[in-house]
């Protein structure tokens, strides 16, 4: 498993974006999804995700006198390690959601500039509710939303069907009081 300062910079999140439940893309297919990241940028960061293995490599082949490569992501390496995501500190957390959110925003402005984007024919979705949970309740939300997104990962293109990214943010209105914390201990 990976630590957030590798799977959040603004670079990567986007190239693992193009590769989730994505048929392996070489080095210029993501170039073609991803235009406006410079070929040594990508090269490089492409290089680090590898090294982390986070990507691997599923197919070599000679192209005029090079290797063409391409790559798929490890899902299963493509998390924050628990114990990486347990020693982030409070500014740790702000920079990885800023630079989450950044990209979330980044997606929609890409989004939105193609020429035929129309958010209420396209389905665009963004929405908030507040919710009174226990900690059990809250577990099985979670344990709901990631089920049914799950559920419908690997379909297989075609058949009507349009890739969407499905993010998930959830963030308390306050922290746990003292008293919270204790309750929750005993």
């Amino acid at each position: 498993m990976a630590t957030a300062d590798l799977l959040l910079h603004p670079v990567r999140m986007r190239i693992l974006q193009a590769l989730f439940d994505a048929d392996p893309l070489t080095t210029a297919q993501l170039r073609d999804r991803l235009p406006d990241i410079p070929p040594a940028t990508m090269y490089r960061h492409i290089a680090v995700l590898t090294d982390a293995g986070v990507l691997e490599v599923v197919d070599e082949k000679r192209v005029r006198g090079t290797v063409e490569r391409s790559y798929r992501v490890r899902k299963e390496e493509a998390v924050v390690d628990p114990a990486a995501r347990a020693a982030m500190t409070r500014e740790d957390h702000l920079r990885a959601y800023t630079t989450f959110s950044a990209s979330l925003m980044g997606d929609f402005d890409r989004y939105l500039a193609h020429e035929n984007a129309d958010p209420n024919v396209d389905g665009v979705v963004y929405r908030q509710a507040a919710v009174w949970l226990t900690e059990e309740e809250f577990a099985t939300l979670v344990e709901e939303i990631e089920s049914a997104v799950l559920a419908r990962v690997g379909h297989p293109r075609g058949d009507g069907r349009i890739r969407r990214v499905v993010s998930l943010v959830v963030v308390p209105d306050q922290p746990r009081t003292k008293a919270d914390t204790k309750r929750l201990a005993d």
